[in-house]
């Protein structure tokens, strides 16, 4: 079930919002307070935001400005002007609807959302690998892949479990076709280092003697 965050001020139309998407088998939750909700998003896990822009003690611009996570964000709110909209939608919010609107409208945003979402992002434990965009974060914080990294770490994650060869690596990704063995091993080492997984423990990717490498899912016991 999809988590979704109100962010809202009125209380009356923060409670509509809430019980039309619960209807559509949503689970919300609301608050008023912008720094109270900064704090849900880091503290739990939500799939969407649902964000006024004139909020008590933060504006909801500010308030993007400050979400460190990558969370979808519709804006909803009675600034209808295309100033607005643009701004909103340069500090990333994916959509955007200006009051009063229809709350059948909002949940088919809300949908076709989650569904662009899923088709665009793979989530693999604590990681969420975002295909359109070409980056990986971890429990929301972005993780610095060269292109190479990303193409060999989404590879192990898509075959969590399965090991797979050097070759295999090699000729599945964008890396030369003669691209030596250790070149691949250099990769893997700059991967792990940015994981923070330790070769001698792993948590993640596991070498795997005479083959290669896998993603083991779910983690071992530490």
């Amino acid at each position: 079930m999809s988590r979704i965050l109100i962010i809202e001020d009125d209380r009356e139309m923060e409670e509509m919002i809430r019980e039309y998407l619960e209807r559509f088998g949503y689970s919300a939750e609301g608050t008023a307070d912008p720094e109270e909700a900064l704090k849900l998003v880091e503290e739990r896990e939500f799939d969407l935001i649902i964000l006024d822009l004139t909020l008590p003690k933060l504006d909801g611009f500010d308030f993007l400005k400050r979400l460190s996570k990558e969370i979808p964000v519709i804006i909803s709110t009675a600034r209808g002007d295309i100033g607005n909209k643009i701004i909103g939608f340069e500090l990333g919010a994916w959509d955007y609807l200006a009051k009063p609107y229809e709350p059948r409208e909002l949940v088919l945003r809300v949908e076709a959302i989650l569904r662009r979402r899923k088709r665009e992002t793979i989530q693999v434990g604590e990681f969420t690998i975002d295909q359109e965009n070409r980056r990986v974060s971890i429990d929301g914080y972005p993780i610095d892949f060269t292109p190479t990294e990303f193409e060999l770490f989404t590879l192990l994650a898509e075959n969590r479990g399965k090991p797979l060869s050097r070759e295999q690596l090699i000729h599945s990704t964008s890396l030369p076709p003669d691209t030596r063995n250790r070149t691949v091993d250099m990769h893997i080492s700059n991967i792990r280092q940015k994981i923070g997984d330790d070769p001698r423990n792993p948590r993640y990717i596991k070498s795997v003697w005479g083959i290669g490498y896998k993603f083991i899912s779910p983690p071992p016991d530490q």
